[in-house]
């Protein structure tokens, strides 16, 4: 008798699709069983998960947990109604027949598929790395966006975009040694202070050769240098919310694309996009990631927009402060969307913190048991990310507390004056009472 088995290559699959995994045999002898092996640990594991018995005409499943997902179909048949992840891999179809000369030895012939398993990225997510960070008015930053890719399999295909348009990057296979090692260095240097007068600015960057850059469009008005010139700036220009320097040249992108297989068979992408921030032209600039993968039918995306802090929103617990109470001064919001999350710096007006540091980083700042001398006191709130920064006051009023009587707090908050007075009298009666 001869036997033959064969069986169809599969097209990748996308979990939850069904997929049929038939078994094609000819024979002419008598059938004794058709059984389907999944093969793991690269070949050396098989295990049984159907088998026909054809001396009784009956299928059945030897992995109980797959008993009401698939069936045996046509007896050499197997359909997975819902693949899954797990399902991924090589799959095997022996098939017996009685030797017609001895009518009990068995012949097996097998033939193998591999299913290809695929599953489209779950969550995409773009953040700023290392945040917060401060804000610089006098050197230029290095800015890397991060885009997360969690639940595909295999490995997206991950881009960035700039206001709708592909970012030529240059491919970045190790993360930079240290900030402004390997970032351009086509920047002017404004030598300005925080007084609005006239300044001068001067063309500092010079990129191979010794030849500076230059654009053809000055970005948002900003005049281009061409060569060593100094030009004079307005009172106008001048502007605490940006910093003293700007690009003559488009910024240079550098891109990294790394992935990591997580447990469940699927991989985690991260793409880095870095670049020396200008806020000049990158403030309320729109930067999206985006992923390319066979088993979606459409890109997915996540979009940020880079935002300079504009005027926090302040509160203040209790609203009717007392002396000896805890006051505390909250950042609530601000009055637009910020990207990347902000640094926040307090400090007192004139004076140091009610805890003599000179300032407190934090969302939060926290007043224990506040002094009457406290009243009338400003308290600063800068707000600042890699494109920008803001300040908002506010102003502590203290009000008298009747549980307190005036003149019997310090301005570290104790009790003195009457009280004080009282418990030296108490402690003198008592020792003369003691000694008499």
């Amino acid at each position: 008798a001869y036997l033959t088995v064969s069986i169809e290559p599969l097209p990748p699959v996308v979990v939850g699709d069904a997929v049929t995994l038939k078994c094609n045999f000819k024979t002419d002898g008598k059938m004794r069983e058709i059984v389907w092996y999944r093969v793991t640990d690269g070949g050396t594991i098989k295990q049984k998960i159907f088998t026909f018995d054809a001396m009784f005409s009956t299928n059945f499943s030897q992995m109980e947990n797959y008993r009401k997902r698939e069936d045996l179909v046509y007896q050499s048949t197997v359909r997975l109604p819902e693949v899954r992840i797990s399902d991924n891999g090589p799959y095997e179809c022996h098939v017996g027949i009685y030797d017609r000369a001895t009518r009990e030895k068995v012949v097996l012939a097998s033939g193998n598929v591999f299913l290809n398993v695929m599953a489209p990225p779950t969550s995409i997510s773009v953040i700023a790395a290392d945040t917060p960070a401060p804000f610089s008015r006098y050197q230029a930053q290095n800015f890397t966006l991060v885009c997360v890719v969690s639940g595909g399999k295999p490995a997206p295909l991950v881009y960035f975009k700039r206001d709708g348009e592909p970012i030529e990057a240059t491919p970045l296979p190790e993360p930079p040694a240290g900030a402004g090692s390997w970032a351009p260095r086509n920047l002017l240097h404004r030598d300005l202070d925080d007084t609005k007068v006239p300044k001068s600015l001067a063309a500092e960057g010079e990129m191979g050769g010794g030849q500076p850059l230059a654009t053809a469009d000055p970005p948002r008005g900003l005049a281009a240098e061409r060569g060593s010139v100094t030009e004079t700036i307005p009172e106008t220009v001048v502007s605490r919310e940006f910093p003293r320097w700007v690009h003559v040249a488009e910024p240079i992108y550098y891109f990294r694309h790394t992935h990591a297989p997580v447990s469940d068979g699927t991989v985690e992408a991260r793409a880095t996009l870095t670049w020396t921030l200008n806020p000049q032209i990158d403030n309320e600039a729109l930067f999206s990631c985006e992923v390319k993968h066979p088993a979606l039918s459409m890109p997915m995306q996540s979009e940020v927009t880079l935002v300079a802090p504009k005027g926090p929103k302040i509160t203040m617990t209790p609203t009717r402060a007392r002396v000896g109470d805890t006051v505390r001064i909250l950042v609530q919001g601000f009055q637009n969307e910020v990207f990347p999350e902000p640094l926040f710096t307090w400090t007192r007006v004139g004076s140091r913190l009610l805890d003599g540091s000179a300032e407190h980083d934090g969302k939060e700042l926290v007043l224990e048991r506040v002094p009457a001398e406290l009243n009338g006191s400003m308290y600063r709130c800068t707000a600042q990310n890699p494109l920008g920064s803001t300040d908002t006051h506010t102003r502590l009023i203290v009000f008298e507390n009747p549980n307190i009587p005036r003149g019997t707090e310090d301005s570290n908050g104790s009790l003195t004056g009457h009280c004080g007075f009282r418990l030296v009298l108490a402690l003198t009666l008592t020792v003369i009472l003691e000694l008499t």
